[in-house]
């Protein structure tokens, strides 16, 4: 008799157990909603399917009365906007100080300055970035930047310490010089590990950029649903949080299937 932590699921349990939680919230929230709504026609806390439907053709398929736009698609541009320019930023700037901490020259006066800088709650330099920067785009992808770009050089430091001494003694007699060495060996060990762990910083720089666009902006996913939270407009909250939540997922996704396209030694085939 196998031990419990051994049992593997089929492939159809799997797909059930995976499912299974999804159903049950859906469920309770469903039962949730006709109870609160059979007792209040007008309670606003749980809508049902069909007010968010309506919400969601109302922001998405309906041009703005006012400006004429399509607000649900202009708020995805300018939100994804900005998060595609911070992980930009700070994908580029962890993998050249990842790649120089190679150097002891250069590890030595880095490595301690990243760390104290990792330990900072980016939010609370918001106001910071608010002044010194203005209102503009600048400060949103800076808080973006600032809160996931020292935890990804330290996560690049790690990778570097993992390489083995003797690849790169090998690369060294074989003539390589440190140029060399960075762009040969490092650089291809440190590519998967990036991809890895932006897929990790979704979470977080989507935090950074909703703060940012609920306290100054004028459009994107964040300063909508802060906008319509006085009037209490749940049938709205709702589907741009879900909105939000299957845009990160489709973002980690793709991360994981190019990590896995173009490094398959670096992660297994079967992982998820």
């Amino acid at each position: 008799m196998s031990r419990l932590m051994n049992r593997k699921p089929g492939r159809v349990l799997h797909l059930g157990l995976v499912l299974l939680p999804f159903a049950l919230l859906l469920l309770l929230y469903l039962a949730s909603s006709q109870a609160r709504l059979a007792d209040n026609p007008n309670d606003k806390l749980l809508p049902s399917f069909t007010q968010m439907a309506d919400a969601v053709d109302r922001m998405a398929f309906t041009p703005d009365k006012r400006t004429g736009a399509y607000l649900w698609w202009d708020d995805t541009s300018a939100s994804l906007k900005r998060l595609g320019t911070g992980l930009g930023i700070a994908a580029v700037t962890s993998l050249v100080l990842g790649m120089a901490m190679l150097i002891p020259l250069l590890r030595n006066p880095l490595s301690p300055l990243v760390t104290v800088i990792s330990m900072i709650p980016p939010l609370s330099i918001l106001p910071i970035l608010f002044i010194v920067l203005g209102l503009g785009e600048l400060s949103k992808v800076m808080l973006i930047v600032i809160g996931i770009t020292p935890v990804l050089i330290r996560d690049m430091q790690q990778r570097v310490s993992e390489i083995p001494t003797e690849l790169l003694v090998k690369a060294q007699t074989l003539g390589a010089n440190t140029w060399q060495v960075l762009i040969r060996v490092v650089l291809p060990q440190l590519l998967p590990r990036l991809l890895q762990g932006l897929c990790l910083a979704l979470g977080p720089a989507w935090l950074f950029l909703i703060a940012a666009e609920a306290i100054a902006s004028t459009d994107g996913l964040g300063y909508r649903i802060f906008l319509v939270r006085r009037y209490l407009a749940m049938d709205v909250i709702l589907p741009y949080v879900a909105w939000i939540t299957l845009l990160a997922f489709i973002m980690d996704r793709a991360l994981k299937g190019i990590c896995r396209a173009l490094f398959p030694w670096f992660e297994p085939k079967g992982a998820h």
